[in-house]
């Protein structure tokens, strides 16, 4: 393989460990710890083993009780370096073969195996510049369960797996089920030997070879390399050898292996993440969830009272004068509900009915409907993530609510132009009444004391005192109605100003304590995906 390509693929390896490290950090609180942490041993054993020798290529040979694989070993290295089985029943700790002594030592001390023999150079095989170690591991069906756990671990190292199988127990439910089916990823970086295929007839060779494949394919191993050999007689060691070689000098095999590692772990968070992207946040599920919150915090009775107290507020300043005097009888509404106050709004609060069991529920109902609504499409645990972040918030929401509430602008205290017009006029009005009274009880005074009485001026017939106390009534009765007319239209739109401000205020509140927590939600999951999927290399 050339340089340019070993880059190329390195290049590529690190954007993959790096996009599968982004989904287990995205995925911490939402999949199984036992998953995440799974996918974490494979970055750390990632990391160790690319900061160990790249010139050395790991190839451990497993195997069941009984399989010759001790053998085979021996045959493929060309030498007595494993003990044949009538000394070595079975064995207990790894054997590392070593072609290239250079740059293995640390490498051989992370894989902890301690017995390390140099190999002689095999013609046509390896040599010191190889870079090839060959480990020839416990048996897998071992008894002992300290074999059993070098197996599973060494399973997870080595760069490249040889399974020795043979013909009585090639279709061992064990191997098949606890190792080769679960590994389905690394079949380019697995090869499956049957050996002792010289206790089988020379006919049978071949359809035994066939069961393997298919018992394989249906592992998921469809593409793997199968060879039948024989340690005893020599049979398929040189293909054997050949398969290991080719793996070898292509030098892609730990980049494989890596690889493999980083799309089994993909899958296994693909599986328990689910597949599916949430729906995410609608403009019309954040206006529905505004609403139901604004009702359930009694918007509409606060825009109500507004209205109620602009109109009072109308009267007592544009009102008949002899009459307005009985509205301070009458309660501002909104400062019954501590909205007309001067405090600053951080320190207010309103004396609105607190929240019941209605309002709670009604509540709950609108948080959990934005919430599915947000969350539809996600897979199971994202979807549960989602309605969690929005129920977070829940209990933080009556305060909320009326603390916005408080601090919202009403403009309680903004007073209409036409207030002052009407107002003068009013006291004009009732100036021009008084005037008229008073010119006519002086006259009546003069008539009282027999004195003489002047002339009074005359309009149409009509007294002019008479017509000045008419009138002064007419026009401010006239004043008081069409101020009420006026200011019940500018209290509607006061209280639509009002509803306005507060609904503004209700989504502030309900976008810090439900909107954003859900849609940081929506966009991990889509993160997660996103990151998922450059894991899996598509």
């Amino acid at each position: 393989m050339s340089r340019h390509g070993a880059a190329r693929d390195a290049s590529q390896l690190d954007r993959r460990l790096a996009a599968l490290n982004d989904a287990r950090e995205l995925a911490e609180g939402v999949l199984p710890d036992a998953t995440l942490e799974d996918v974490f041993r494979l970055l750390e054993r990632a990391s160790s083993r690319r900061s160990l020798s790249a010139d050395h290529t790991v190839v451990g040979f497993f195997g069941a009780t009984g399989s010759g694989k001790s053998s085979l070993f021996n045959a493929v290295s060309g030498a007595e370096i494993a003990t044949a089985a009538a000394r070595r029943p079975t064995t207990s700790e790894p054997l590392a073969g070593v072609w290239g002594a250079d740059g293995s030592e640390p490498l051989l001390d992370w894989l902890e195996v301690r017995n390390r023999h140099h190999a002689v150079p095999v013609a046509g095989f390896a040599d010191e510049g190889t870079g090839l170690i060959l480990l020839d591991l416990p048996d897998f069906d071992s008894t002992r369960a300290a074999n059993r756990a070098i197996v599973e671990r060494m399973v997870g190292l080595v760069d490249v797996l040889v399974w020795v199988l043979d013909p009585q127990k090639y279709a061992d439910a064990a191997v098949h089920n606890d190792f080769l089916a679960p590994m389905a990823a690394h079949g380019a970086v697995t090869l499956v030997v049957l050996n002792q295929v010289d206790r089988l007839p020379e006919r049978d060779v071949e359809p035994v070879l066939e069961s393997l494949r298919g018992i394989l394919a249906r592992d998921g191993l469809g593409k793997v390399q199968i060879l039948g050999a024989s340690a005893l007689t020599g049979i398929g060691v040189d293909r054997v050898r050949g398969a290991i070689r080719g793996v070898v000098t292509q030098r892609q095999a730990l980049s494989q292996r890596l690889g493999a590692d980083v799309t089994r772990a993909s899958r296994k968070l693909s599986e328990v993440s689910g597949v599916g992207e949430a729906a995410g946040v609608r403009p019309s599920s954040t206006s529905r969830l505004t609403d139901e919150l604004a009702t359930a915090a009694n918007v509409p009775l606060v825009v109500d009272a507004v209205a109620t107290s602009y109109r009072l507020e109308s009267t007592r300043r544009t009102g008949w004068p002899v009459t307005r005097w009985l509205l301070r009888f009458r309660s501002d509404p909104l400062r019954r509900l501590n909205l007309k106050s001067s405090s600053p709004s951080q320190l207010n609060r309103t004396s609105l009915p607190p929240a019941g069991a209605p309002e709670r529920a009604r509540t709950d109902a609108a948080v959990r409907a934005f919430a599915d609504a947000a969350s539809e499409g996600a897979p199971g645990p994202w979807r549960a993530a989602i309605r969690g972040a929005a129920r977070e918030g829940r209990d933080a929401l009556p305060d909320a609510l009326d603390q916005a509430i408080a601090g919202t602008d009403l403009m309680t205290f903004r007073k209409s132009w036409w207030w002052g017009m009407f107002n003068v006029v009013q006291w004009l009005a009732l100036a021009i009444v008084a005037g008229g009274l008073g010119w006519l009880g002086v006259l009546a005074g003069l008539a009282y004391l027999q004195l003489p009485v002047p002339e009074v001026p005359r309009v149409e017939g009509w007294p002019l005192p008479t017509l000045m106390i008419a009138g002064g009534v007419v026009l401010g009765i006239f004043l008081a109605l069409t101020g009420k007319v006026i200011g019940a239209g500018a209290a509607r739109a006061r209280a639509a100003k009002a509803r306005k401000r507060l609904r503004a205020a209700v989504r502030e509140v309900a976008g810090d304590l439900v909107v954003e927590p859900v849609e940081i939600e929506v966009s991990r999951l889509s993160s997660f995906n996103t990151a998922l999927k450059a894991a899996g290399g598509t």
